[in-house]
């Protein structure tokens, strides 16, 4: 298949810290890359690396028309800049600040404008909403003030799970979701979204195909899922569909990043690249031809729901 350059977005938590600092001459080239191959959305959040996401973006952006690019941001959760989720010595998350308080909401906007170089932003995510529906919500009529004054242009909701996004989705209109490695070979957990947001109009943007590495590395020693060590048996899936791709000669790459494009509802797929090499490789991945008897196969031996339209 041709990469679909329209529904592909670059996805901004590796350019602040994710698992190792990335330098700020590689993120400004991955941004540059993105923008030459194409691409016109570009998602960040101030949690990614306390806001230097937002600042990479907004010294690579800056020099592009506003009216050219679609951008989204987050809200409700930070932390220190420059800091990954891990802290020196701390724990995963352990310095992360949730409040979506209604003040906290309109100055988190406020400072990832400033940050982004920019006046407005497409779309501001509720971020990292699980355990916390209630307390998101209160952030929401500051983020419908925002969007009636223009500097925003709509609100969504940005997950890791389903349920939390089915449960706000029940209490107020949005305009879209972004779950992160929920529509997956591994995981298609976002189906249950699906008639939801066709129903209601609500864009899906998918994130995290790799499962966090897994998909993109393979069933390796020290292979990640969802941020943390893949427990046995999701390291015999991957090698089950390893498998099936040696004999269908497809890269797993290839496979994981066009599965979720098949489906109709998903408005955009974010990369997570960190460098122009892994966005370059990304995009030689979508172009490789894959047999649709390997998809069914795929759907056959039950690593991918019967419900998910296959490419």
């Amino acid at each position: 298949m041709n990469p679909p350059v329209a529904r592909l977005g670059l996805g901004g938590a590796a350019l602040g810290v994710l698992f190792e600092p990335v330098g700020e001459a590689q993120a400004l080239a991955t941004v540059d890359a993105a923008w030459e191959a194409g691409i016109r959305i570009f998602d960040t959040s101030p949690l990614y690396g306390g806001g230097l996401s937002e600042e990479r973006f907004g010294r690579a952006l800056s020099r592009r028309p506003r009216e050219a690019y679609f951008l989204s941001t987050k809200t409700g959760v930070s932390r220190p800049y420059g800091q990954a989720a891990a802290p020196p010595g701390g724990a995963r998350r352990a310095a992360d600040v949730w409040d979506y308080s209604a003040d906290a909401t309109r100055r988190s906007v406020a400072a990832s404008l400033t940050r982004l170089a920019a006046n407005r932003v497409d779309l501001v995510h509720l971020h990292d909403v699980e355990r916390r529906t209630d307390a998101a919500m209160t952030a929401y009529p500051e983020l419908e003030r925002l969007r009636a004054a223009g500097t925003i242009g709509g609100i969504g909701i940005g997950a890791n799970t389903v349920d939390a996004p089915l449960e706000l989705m029940a209490r107020a209109r949005f305009d879209a979701v972004l779950v992160a490695g929920r529509y997956s070979l591994l995981d298609q957990s976002m189906l249950r979204l699906a008639k939801t947001a066709e129903q209601a109009g609500t864009r899906l943007i998918v994130g995290g195909v790799f499962n966090s590495g897994i998909l993109a590395t393979g069933a390796r020693p020290g292979a990640t899922f969802h941020y943390d060590p893949a427990p046995p048996e999701v390291l015999e899936r991957v090698r089950a569909i390893e498998a099936l791709c040696a004999r269908y000669q497809v890269p797993l790459r290839a496979a994981a990043l066009q599965f979720p494009l098949a489906h109709p509802l998903v408005h955009a797929l974010l990369l997570g690249a960190r460098h122009p090499a892994e966005l370059r490789d990304c995009l030689s991945m979508l172009a490789v031809p894959i047999p649709s008897a390997f998809w069914r196969d795929l759907q056959r031996d039950g690593h991918v729901d019967r419900g998910c339209p296959l490419p």
